[in-house]
């Protein structure tokens, strides 16, 4: 019996591995059916990154019903899930539609400006920030006029039992563990340093726009940090806050 529960134990892993391959696709715009290079390609499910050459053709690891986040600059990004069909057939064409843009209106704040340097530079207000740390706390805190409450939010969640931040990493562990595999994969870091989107951190972390707001403000960091930093930058700020929040916890 203890034989058989182990042979059943190694088919099984067996069996999970020998799922595990690389899938191949052709990327190609869906108008002009021309391929498409430089298209990113996410394994949301093992955190894997992928980019197609001038050919259009990409290859990722992945598993049978893995997510792939396909995206790039002008195009409708979409998910795509992996069959077993795809894995038989060995690769996969996928059309990406390009988008239609609308002119925004341009907003000119109201400064009246005289031509003088020395004059000017009073009539336009500056932002500044500054850091600062918590003592026993090894990451530094963003303040100033761009996050005028970030030492009160920060105070409050060290001593407030019911902190908000639970209610996402408290309940998303195996979310979060995938900031750890992230740092595994060479071609993903490239790949979400040139991405502002977010839909990569919305699909790894199962949380949506409000949410990602909510967490950033909550662990201090500014509106100005939330707009202008990069997917990458967004993902370890997180991860660091994340990391802090467990250690408070255990003390």
């Amino acid at each position: 019996m203890r034989y058989f529960a182990v042979s059943f134990l190694l088919l099984l892993s067996f069996s999970a591995f020998s799922q595990q391959t690389t899938v191949r696709g052709t990327i190609v715009n869906d108008n002009t059916l021309l391929p498409l290079w430089n298209i990113n390609i996410v394994n949301i499910n093992l955190v894997k990154g992928a980019i197609t050459d001038a050919k259009g053709n990409f290859e990722i690891q992945a598993n049978v019903n893995d997510v792939l986040l396909i995206s790039s600059l002008g195009f409708q990004s979409i998910e795509i899930k992996v069959t077993n069909d795809w894995i038989k057939n060995k690769t996969s064409r996928i059309h990406l539609t390009e988008k239609a843009y609308a002119l925004e209106e341009v907003v000119i704040p109201p400064y009246d400006l005289t031509g003088y340097l020395e004059v000017d530079s009073k009539l336009i207000p500056e932002k500044e920030n500054y850091w600062y740390s918590i003592s026993g706390l090894s990451k530094r805190y963003e303040g100033g006029e761009n996050s005028p409450n970030a030492f009160s939010r920060v105070v409050g969640s060290l001593f407030n039992p019911a902190d908000m931040l639970y209610n996402f990493f408290g309940k998303k562990p195996k979310e979060l563990r995938k900031l750890k595999e992230l740092r595994k994969d060479d071609k993903l870091i490239a790949l979400l340093q040139t991405k502002y989107d977010r839909e990569t951190i919305y699909l790894l972390l199962g949380i949506d726009k409000k949410d990602l707001a909510e967490i950033l403000e909550r662990c201090s960091y500014s509106e100005t940090f939330s707009q202008t930093a990069n997917d990458l930058q967004i993902l370890e700020a997180i991860s660091g806050c994340y990391e802090e929040y467990k250690i408070l916890k255990k003390k």
